[in-house]
């Protein structure tokens, strides 16, 4: 049997080179980076050399990229910190956000009484720019929070960064992007970027989990997250895991080291696949934008296959059975009987009870896999 992994979005598997440097460290580097001694400051030198690695890909000040253990640490920090540092009162977003961000919005309105708004979107799941603009025009003299991602997880969707950037500057209003999908995918400009606020995970680039970090412009003055020691800048707390901050730098450099070829080869996969879709399974239809090659990231598909019953319960077992790995939805869902919360927001009643499966790609898979999986989808469904 085939072992296909098609569930990239969820997390990737690390570089044979991040491994290595990773092992080189944990090896050789053990000292504390607060340490004055020797030992310390080999370790604290790595630890900037990365951070200086970071900045100089995103063209941002070293000083402006804080490490933390993920996303949703990043995510988190961000938009308290903004509640609780730059007297944000007023939220803007979107309900079809990562859960990090949702959750993390919902307990500020708890604990705070921040309003939080919703911008409109279009059937595909896509944000509408001009209700965006309405919104923040009846923000007043409450400021604001604009926090939207930058690829969706689950369909793919793009948000244009600058468009949205521009509208949030003309309105005097904080802007944050969970780019955890996009951060070692995609090229971004922070010299020219109206944003002041990122967030990254090492593992969606092929690094190691547990670490990631955020972008804070440096004219937003925050306290520290997490508190205790002075490390990060006095922004988070804590002894560094050097290893793991080697990792991601090893991770971040190689992701856009290759970002071309690598780009371009992780859509031809995506390409084959949406275009076997249509051939061998025209009854299946895509959520969101997933299938637009312009409007959705080039890493994923969400595919909706139009069975119910015991049959649709069946489809991600039988992928399985047959060794290829996907989701169904977000994995950061898994075993949760509410279903998703994205599709919720995009497809019909009828539809929400058809199964809906993410299909993402990564360098390390092949066209021979997207041929396979085509196949099993095709007869399962010439079966059901």
């Amino acid at each position: 049997m085939k072992s296909v992994y098609f569930d990239n979005a969820a997390t990737t598997a690390p570089r044979p080179e991040v491994v290595e440097a990773m092992h080189a460290v944990l090896s050789e580097q053990f000292g504390n980076p607060s340490s004055t001694h020797t030992f310390g400051r080999s370790s604290k030198a790595l630890i900037e050399g990365a951070r200086k690695e970071i900045a100089k890909t995103l063209s941002c000040k070293p000083s402006e990229i804080i490490f933390t253990s993920g996303g949703t640490e990043a995510d988190n920090c961000i938009i308290r910190s903004c509640v609780r540092d730059l007297g944000v009162r007023r939220i803007i977003t979107s309900k079809i956000e990562h859960h990090a961000v949702l959750h993390a919005v919902d307990s500020m309105s708890e604990e705070y009484g921040v309003e939080v708004e919703y911008v409109a979107l279009d059937s595909y799941g896509s944000v509408d720019y001009s209700s965006l603009e309405s919104l923040l025009g009846l923000a007043g003299a409450k400021k604001t929070l604009v926090t939207l991602m930058h690829v969706n997880n689950e369909i793919g969707n793009l948000l244009d960064l600058q468009k949205v950037g521009r509208i949030c500057e003309t309105y005097g209003a904080y802007f944050h992007s969970d780019t955890v999908q996009s951060i070692g995918h995609y090229y971004l400009d922070l010299a020219q970027l109206p944003v002041h606020f990122l967030t990254a995970a090492a593992h969606k680039f092929h690094g190691p989990k547990g670490v990631g970090f955020m972008y804070i412009r440096s004219d937003c003055r925050v306290r520290s997250f997490i508190v205790g020691g002075a490390q990060e800048r006095g922004l988070r707390a804590g002894t560094e895991s050097i290893h793991d901050i080697v990792g991601l730098e090893s991770a971040f450099k190689l992701a856009y080291r290759h970002l071309d070829s690598e780009r371009s080869y992780v859509l031809s996969l995506k390409t084959a696949f949406v275009q076997g879709v249509k051939e061998h399974i025209p009854t299946a239809h895509f959520n969101g934008y997933s299938a637009d090659l312009e409007k959705s990231t080039y890493t994923l598909v969400n595919l909706r296959i139009p069975i119910i019953g015991d049959k649709a319960t069946m489809l991600l077992f039988h992928l399985d059975l047959h060794g290829i790995a996907c989701s169904q939805g977000s994995a950061c869902q898994s075993g949760s009987n509410k279903g998703s919360h994205v599709l919720n927001e995009i497809v019909t009643e009828e539809e929400k009870w058809m199964p809906s499966l993410r299909f993402s790609f990564s360098i390390f898979n092949t066209l021979e896999e997207v041929e396979y999986t085509i196949k099993v989808l095709k007869n399962f469904v010439k079966e059901v």
